[in-house]
C-alpha cells in the first residue's frame, strides 16, 4: 500500500490505538478504582500522576525522531500496552492490587506516550499538508471515540459483569483482560494496514542532516510567541482537567454525597451510545469547518462550544433531576461540543509544530498540554471535597476563562488549516 493513498484505512485505527490506552489509564482507571473502594482523594492524586509520561515525553521524543522509523516505534509500543493491560487484569484479584496495578499502568503510560509521539509524527510526515486539516477532525474523532469506547463500552461491560458476578474485583479483572486482547487485535490491524514507507520522513532527514538531540529542543523554544504559546497550552485545559477526574465519581456517588447515584452500567450506557454519536458528529463537523474556512474563523467559536456545556453539569449538581434523560441531554451537548471544539485546539498544536522536527516539536507541545492536565487533576479530588459538587462545577467553568482570553492573542496564518484542494 502506498503512503499517500487510502488514509481512511489507517488513520482511524491508528488514532484509536492512541486514545484507547489513554482512556483506560487516565479515565477508566478512575471508575475502576472507585468501584474497588479507593477514595476520591487518592484517585485524584495517583491517577493524575499517570499523566507524567505524557508530560515528560519530550525528553525522549528526539530519539524517536532520529532512531528507526515511526512505524516500528508505534507497533512495538502498542504491543507493550497490550501486554500491560493483560497483566493488570491478572493482578487485580491479588493483595496490594492498588500499588501493583498503578505500577503496571505506569509502564503502559510510558509506552502509550511513546506510541503517541510516533503516531503523531507518522501522520505529520506521511499525510500531505493540505490533507491534514481535513483529517485532523477524523483523527480527533477517532481518538475521542476510543476514549468513549473506554468510558462507555468498556465501563458498560464492566458494569454488566459486576451485576452478573456480584463481585467487582472479578468483573474488573475480566474486563481488563478483554481490553488487553482488544489492544492486541488493534496492534495486528495497524501492522497490516499502516503504510510501510515513510517517504517524507526520509526526505526530511536528507534535508536536515545538522539536527541532533539538543538543536531539536532549542529550535522549539525559539518559535515566535513561544512564551504566550506555552502559557496558553498550560491553562487551556485547566477546567477540563478537573472535570474529567471528578465527573465519573459525580455520576456514581449517591445523592446523599451530592452525586447522581448511577451504577457503573448506566454510566457506560450514557457515554457508549448517545455520547459516541454526538462526539463523532462534532469532530467530523469541526474538521470540515476548519478545512473549508480556516482556523482563524473557527478557533474561538469552537473553544466556546467546548467549554460552555459545563453549565449542564452545574445544573445537574444543583437540581438533581430524577429523569435520566436530563443526564443524556447534558452528555450529548458536552460530547458534541468537545468533539467540535477540541479539533481547533489540536489543529493549533499542529501549527505550533510546523517546521523542522515536527514529531519532536508536536511532542513538546502535547507534553506541556499533559502538564496542564496533570497538576490540576491531582488537586481535583481535594477541591471537590472542599467545595462540594455544586460549587466544584462552577469553579471548573470559571477555570476555562484564562485559556479563552489568551486564545485571542495567538497569531497564525489567516487561512491556516484551509485545504487548497479536494481531499
Amino acid at each position: 500500500m502506498k503512503t499517500d493513498n487510502k488514509p481512511w484505512f489507517w488513520i482511524p485505527l491508528l488514532n484509536f490505538a492512541s486514545g484507547l490506552p489513554y482512556a483506560i489509564i487516565i479515565s477508566v482507571s478512575v471508575i475502576m478504582y472507585k468501584n474497588l473502594g479507593i477514595t476520591n482523594e487518592d484517585i485524584g492524586v495517583y491517577t493524575s500522576l499517570l499523566y507524567l509520561p505524557w508530560v515528560i515525553k519530550p525528553l525522549w521524543s528526539p530519539l524517536i525522531e532520529l532512531i528507526g522509523t515511526k512505524r516500528k516505534w508505534f507497533l512495538l509500543m502498542q504491543l507493550i500496552i497490550s501486554i500491560a493491560f493483560l497483566l493488570v487484569g491478572f493482578t487485580i484479584p491479588l493483595n496490594g492490587f492498588f500499588t501493583m496495578t498503578l505500577s503496571i499502568f505506569w509502564v503502559a503510560a510510558f509506552a502509550s506516550a511513546s506510541n503517541d509521539i510516533a503516531s503523531d509524527g507518522f501522520y505529520l510526515l506521511v499525510l500531505p499538508e493540505d490533507k491534514q486539516s481535513f483529517f485532523i477532525g477524523i483523527r480527533s474523532t477517532f481518538y475521542r471515540l476510543s476514549m468513549l469506547a473506554g468510558n462507555g463500552l468498556v465501563v458498560l461491560f464492566a458494569g454488566y459483569l459486576e451485576h452478573k458476578f456480584g463481585d467487582n474485583t472479578k468483573a474488573w479483572s475480566y474486563t481488563m483482560i478483554c481490553v488487553g486482547l482488544l489492544m492486541t487485535f488493534i496492534t495486528v490491524y495497524n501492522f497490516i494496514f499502516t503504510p510501510k514507507n515513510e517517504i517524507n520522513a526520509v526526505e526530511n532527514k536528507k534535508e536536515t542532516p545538522h539536527q541532533n538531540f539538543g538543536t531539536i529542543f532549542i529550535s522549539f523554544f525559539k518559535k515566535k510567541q513561544i512564551g504566550l504559546i506555552l502559557t496558553f497550552i498550560l491553562v487551556f485545559r485547566l477546567g477540563e482537567s478537573q472535570l474529567l477526574k471528578m465527573l465519573s465519581p459525580f455520576l456514581l456517588d449517591s445523592k446523599e454525597l451530592g452525586g447522581m447515584g448511577l451504577d457503573t452500567e448506566a454510566v457506560g450506557i450514557i457515554y457508549g451510545t448517545c455520547g459516541v454519536a454526538a462526539l463523532t458528529i462534532g469532530g467530523i463537523l469541526g474538521g470540515i469547518a476548519i478545512s473549508k474556512q480556516g482556523l482563524t474563523k473557527w478557533m474561538f467559536p469552537m473553544f466556546l462550544a467546548m467549554h460552555l456545556p459545563i453549565i449542564g453539569f452545574i445544573l445537574l449538581a444543583f437540581f438533581h433531576p430524577t429523569s435520566i434523560y436530563y443526564i443524556y441531554a447534558v452528555v450529548i451537548v458536552e460530547q458534541f461540543g468537545y468533539g467540535f471544539g477540541f479539533t481547533a485546539f489540536m489543529m493549533y498544536l499542529i501549527h505550533v509544530a510546523e517546521g523542522e522536527s515536527k514529531t519532536a516539536h508536536y511532542a513538546l507541545a502535547t507534553g506541556f498540554m499533559a502538564l496542564g492536565m496533570m497538576l490540576p487533576g491531582m488537586l481535583s479530588g481535594y477541591i471537590q471535597k472542599f467545595l462540594g459538587y455544586q460549587n466544584f462545577f462552577v469553579w471548573v467553568l470559571i477555570a476555562t476563562i484564562p485559556g479563552l482570553i489568551l486564545s485571542r492573542f495567538l497569531t497564525f496564518p489567516k487561512d491556516f488549516g484551509k485545504k487548497s484542494e479536494e481531499v
